[in-house]
């Protein structure tokens, strides 16, 4: 090889070797700019330190861990979400439960504590009779657009007013099961002090999958009320949990089952997909969405007398019915 074929040769080599370094240059600084940006969107998007980046990374974590949990809820309930281009034609039982735990002396109303040791038998013997707990949006999803629901014989399990017990009691049962209910909660008069549901443990329940309604803000008997209260108290409870809970609160739950047209009007007009009754039978996907049936289900039912009850009242919904005491 003559000197200046070793010269370019040479010249070759440097050219390649600095043209190695600057791609070896760029890939490390792609990386530093990727890291940055990073950082920033977990303080938030802005980039700014201290309290408010700190808020905004915590609120991002949890929102993820929040998803991540629903997302593993669903995963255990295979066999849903495939759209099936029918719109579903099976009635579905709705039952309706209030205070997991036993009734204290002299309570007003003791058929509506059921004891979680209770509680726990009726999940069991549902889930060994073959039915698997739905919300009330899964099943809207099957009756109007025939999106199927989770394997099993479906049942929507609602829990009223907001108890703390519904979240100390029934989550943990549900959650070993797969399963997941439907909180119907009113906004005041029933404070963590007197065994009501605190706002985290509200999210926890949204984290563990279950889908969050109301009764409205204070449970008020809706047919006494007027025009502006009546709003309020229908309107102003949804805005209120979608604000604080970044949740759809899709369905109206009617405080004692009282209701008439204008309820039901506003309740329309506020934007619910549908509300539920006190009237017992299953619901039916022909009836009106604003009228869903319930079975309430008491303290002393026994997980065989659940099954019984099921077994018994699965015919046609009763007559539409505007006014129903709890």
């Amino acid at each position: 090889m003559d000197v200046e074929a070793r010269r370019r040769r040479r010249e070759a080599l440097r050219l390649a070797r600095r043209r190695r370094r600057r791609t070896a240059a760029a890939l490390v600084g792609l990386g530093a700019f990727a890291a940055v940006v990073a950082v920033i969107l977990s303080a938030g998007g802005t980039g700014r330190s201290g309290a408010n980046g700190h808020r905004s990374a915590g609120r991002s974590q949890a929102g993820g861990r929040r998803a991540r949990a629903r997302g593993a809820a669903l995963a255990r309930r295979n066999g849903g979400g495939v759209d099936t281009g029918h719109p579903g034609a099976a009635a579905v039982p709705i039952l309706m439960y209030h205070v997991i735990a036993a009734p204290p002396a002299g309570a007003p109303f003791p058929g509506l504590y059921v004891p979680p040791a209770e509680f726990a038998e009726q999940m069991n013997a549902l889930a060994r009779a073959g039915w698997t707990a739905v919300t009330p949006d899964e099943l809207d999803a099957y009756w109007r657009r025939g999106i199927s629901l989770p394997r099993g014989r479906p049942i929507v399990l609602s829990f009223d007013n907001g108890y703390q017990s519904q979240y100390m009691q029934a989550l943990p049962v549900l959650r070993r099961l797969g399963w997941v209910g439907e909180e119907n909660i009113q906004l005041t008069g029933l404070p963590p002090s007197q065994g009501g549901l605190s706002e985290d443990e509200v999210r926890g329940m949204i984290a563990a999958g279950w889908e969050l309604d109301t009764q409205g803000i204070s449970h008020a008997d809706l047919i006494t009320l007027s025009a502006s209260a009546l709003r309020e108290q229908v309107a102003g409870a949804r805005r209120t949990i979608q604000r604080r809970f970044h949740v759809p609160v899709n369905w109206f739950c009617y405080p004692s089952g009282h209701y008439d047209a204008s309820v039901i009007g506003q309740v329309k007009a506020a934007g619910y997909k549908g509300s539920t009754t006190v009237v017992p039978g299953w619901a039916h996907p022909n009836e009106d969405r604003y009228r869903l049936h319930r079975l309430r289900v008491l303290g002393g039912t026994s997980g065989q007398a659940l099954l019984s009850l099921l077994a018994a009242t699965r015919g046609d919904p009763p007559a539409p019915t505007s006014y129903n005491g709890s």
